[in-house]
């Protein structure tokens, strides 16, 4: 995928609603060559999507082994909202706590208070973390209404030629 149809995916009204969620899973390939799929924070800067984690992860050796990810931000509603990116990351270990962690928890109910206590938790518990700085090479959106998985894609396709007298070869 070129970088400015990932660009023209990203961009959307859509992408750009689900890119400002807390929440993405994590897919990757841990060092004992199993996958791994995680719930974990993030916060998109308009280029990059960035994690944090904590210097002692299980997952960046993995990271550092094979960088390759994919990321799953979606709704819990019907029909699905879905915004697919794959990836690939860099590891930037920084004293204290990054900035972007403390934004990207921003939409959970938390009063004041209960924000002032959660940072301070925060920062006496980590002397450092872990930015987990993914670059997408490639980027879908699945809204189930103008657009939808490749596969239901070609077997709305395959009805279509059905329906209309055309038929299209079997695809091997």
């Amino acid at each position: 995928m070129q970088p400015n149809e990932i660009t023209e995916v990203l961009n959307r009204p859509l992408s750009r609603e689900l890119l400002a969620r807390d929440l993405t899973r994590l897919a990757y390939l841990a060092k004992d060559g199993t996958p791994r799929s995680i719930p974990i924070a993030f916060t998109w800067n308009g280029t990059h999507i960035v994690l944090c984690t904590t210097k002692n992860a299980p997952k960046l050796p993995a990271l550092r082994a094979n960088p390759t990810v994919a990321l799953t931000i979606d709704t819990e509603v019907h029909p699905p909202k879905i915004l697919l990116i794959r990836g690939r990351v860099e590891l930037d270990v920084v004293d204290g706590i990054p900035e972007e962690y403390l934004r990207m928890n921003g939409t959970y109910a938390m009063t004041p208070e209960q924000r002032v206590v959660w940072e301070a938790e925060v920062r006496s518990l980590y002397d450092g973390m872990v930015r987990i700085v993914v670059t997408p090479t490639w980027a879908k959106l699945i809204d189930f209404e103008t657009t939808l998985p490749s596969a239901i894609e070609e077997l709305a396709r395959r009805r279509a030629a059905r329906t209309s007298g055309g038929e299209l070869p079997e695809q091997v």
